[in-house]
């Protein structure tokens, strides 16, 4: 049923409304969008069947955690066939500092990597005994995240209509 285009006003709002809250409940999220509770709920249903709800989540503090440190690594392989991507890609999946994991153009490097560490100990034993250590890796470049400006999870809607 769900398209880019085939989204109508109320849809919007309950996205919008679910990735501000995903633990709103049911009677509230009616409320905010102008629906009655059963058709609200037949709706958020449809969109979790068509996937455009993939699944919600609970956002953690990140330095409450401990987490101080936020890392973009750009890692460079010695080569681009898929045997050495994939390789790279399983091993970095079982990385649960890795937040983010992209192959990317544009750059020197093939992969762009978003991790968190608790202090620069953790990353030096994670860069060097676990990075540098997955086959084909030939350099890696790390930029340390001084203050984070803007960081948000929510996605625009603006362009749905």
């Amino acid at each position: 049923m769900y398209k880019h285009k085939n989204f109508d006003r109320i849809d919007r709002r309950i996205l919008a409304a679910l990735q501000k809250n995903a633990d709103i409940s049911n009677i509230e999220l009616s409320g905010q969008v102008g629906l009655s509770p059963s058709p609200c709920a037949r709706r958020v249903k449809l969109l979790e069947d068509a996937g455009i709800i993939s699944r919600r989540v609970t956002l953690l503090d990140q330095s409450a955690l401990g987490l101080d440190l936020t890392i973009y690594i750009q890692v460079c392989l010695e080569c681009q066939i898929p045997e050495r991507l994939e390789n790279f890609e399983r091993k970095i999946l079982n990385y649960d500092e890795v937040l983010e994991c992209a192959l990317i153009t544009g750059s020197d490097a093939d992969f762009m990597l978003k991790v968190v560490m608790p202090d620069m100990a953790y990353y030096e034993h994670f860069l060097l005994k676990e990075l540098n250590r997955i086959e084909g890796v030939t350099s890696i470049r790390t930029s340390f995240v001084l203050r984070q400006v803007k960081s948000k999870t929510e996605l625009p809607l603006q362009h749905l209509s």
